[in-house]
């Protein structure tokens, strides 16, 4: 590995009066499945066909169970932990806020709420200087689509098809992907919200066969959208940077520049929803970075503090903070900027800064994660491609090469969801627990991930792609 690349953080000493949780004690384990099951309601589920496993400890980039079964954090959770488990500077940040002030109201000023602001808004593209904080990404998308209504007078949000913008009341409706459905069903959706296709070059809804003309096609796509839609009536148009949990698509050179451009012709708000993308995901703080875009308004959280305490929010460009110099901002939280989940994001990216953590993240998608990845789309029939960036990366899994037909049907759940099954629990047999959505095997691993980690967990993804293989039309 380069000298960019930090060195793992040091964890502390136990302590003493804590129990080692790296012992086994499936006696321990047994009891916390039964609680659970008995009293918590898991989310995206149906309760019975569930077995949540217990999870004993975490550290760096692994997390174990009761039973002393050790795993690789190849999905960061829920795409969260940036930093891995247990960061030594987050976890003494936490400790120190709460022996200090807990809990403050949001009308105050509060030290930590103050500086996470400064820090966060010193890496955003220049003009957005200001944060709204929320408690997680689904309330920022709420808020976000709140403040581009009120700043236009219009009522219409467009967003992408593959898309996932959260579960709350507009942030599903904004969703492109089939969750939207259930909640739609059940009487949960905003009327003033439509979908467009965005750039996906492996699968093109454009008959496009260059990035070149997928950016392009998809621009004259998303304009006639906003056309026939009517411009006087789209508030916002809102874009996960890098597309996340739907396949990690990365547009196209141009394409987000265009989206930009449209948006200025049209006086409509361009949100950039940096969610999952935010916070060195990419390889670079913002994923609008790559592409030199400054959104007006940018959505985060996850990686913000890596998952440690809630948090998430709104930076908002200076001309949308001048629409609420003098009228009131209808929207507010009651643990908005929290001092603990506040104190965490400081710590968290003054961490990222000082180990070159961001930095790191870059050189594993381009000398690592990259190359490896494709060289297994060359060699196993069922990887249609390998796409990514920074610690950013999917796999595509398919039955076929030459029809691109994917391994499981979009939306798959239930018996034909059983090959990408199959495949996770091999990743899992070899101590790799990646994420997985659909007919993708997506790896979005800790960014301060050393190189010799990184290789054992591609090692487990090399041998659960035969499993995967055994399923194609070879």
């Amino acid at each position: 590995m380069t000298d960019i690349a930090p060195a793992a953080p040091s964890l502390p000493a136990p302590d003493s009066a804590v129990p080692d949780l790296t012992v086994p004690d499936p006696g321990a384990g047994k009891a916390v499945f039964e609680r659970d099951r008995a009293h918590v309601f898991h989310s995206w589920s149906a309760q019975d066909q569930i077995a949540p496993l217990p999870i004993a400890g975490a550290a760096g980039a692994r997390f174990w169970d009761y039973e002393g079964n050790s795993f690789l954090d190849f999905a960061s959770q829920l795409v969260f932990t940036n930093i891995g488990h247990q960061h030594p500077k987050v976890v003494a940040a936490i400790q120190e806020q709460a022996a200090r002030l807990c809990t403050i109201a949001p009308g105050f000023g509060n030290d930590k709420r103050a500086e996470a602001a400064e820090l966060i808004t010193s890496y955003a593209p220049e003009g957005l200087n200001r944060v709204f904080f929320t408690n997680a990404g689904a309330d920022a998308i709420e808020n976000a689509v709140r403040m581009a209504r009120i700043h236009t007078g219009r009522p219409k949000v467009l967003t992408a098809y593959r898309s996932y913008h959260g579960n709350t009341a507009t942030a599903i409706s904004l969703t492109g992907d089939p969750r939207r459905w259930a909640n739609e069903n059940a009487g949960h959706h905003d009327g003033n919200v439509a979908h467009f296709f965005g750039p996906y070059l492996y699968r093109s809804s454009f008959y496009a066969t260059t990035e070149a003309e997928e950016s392009e096609r998809a621009l004259d796509h998303l304009e006639q959208t906003i056309v026939f839609e009517g411009p006087g009536t789209v508030a916002a148009i809102l874009l996960e940077t890098v597309v996340g949990t739907n396949g990690i698509l990365i547009p196209p050179p141009g394409y987000l520049a265009g989206v930009r451009a449209l948006c200025d012709k049209y006086g409509i708000v361009y949100i950039a929803d940096e969610v999952m993308a935010g916070f060195g995901r990419t390889g670079a703080w913002f994923a609008v970075d790559h592409w030199n875009v400054a959104p007006d308004l940018i959505t985060f959280a996850k990686g913000v503090n890596s998952g440690y305490v809630p948090l998430g929010g709104v930076i908002i460009s200076d001309a949308i903070h001048d629409t609420f110099r003098n009228q009131v901002f209808p929207g507010g939280l009651t643990y908005s900027g929290h001092p603990l989940a506040c104190a965490a994001a400081v710590a968290t990216i003054e961490a990222m800064r000082d180990e070159r953590i961001v930095e790191n993240a870059a050189w594993l998608g381009e000398n690592v994660f990259g190359p490896t990845l494709r060289e297994f789309a060359e060699r196993h029939p069922s990887v249609g491609e390998a796409r990514g960036i920074g610690a950013f990366w999917a796999l595509d899994l398919v039955k076929n090469k030459e029809t691109r037909e994917p391994l499981v049907p979009y939306g798959a759940g239930g018996a034909a969801a059983a090959p990408m099954n199959a495949v996770l629990a091999e990743c899992k047999k070899h101590g790799t627990w990646p994420f997985t959505h659909f007919n993708r095997l997506q790896l979005t691993p800790p960014l301060n991930l050393t190189e010799a980690e990184a290789r054992e967990g591609l090692a487990a993804i090399d041998k659960a792609l035969n499993v995967a293989d055994s399923y194609t039309e070879q």
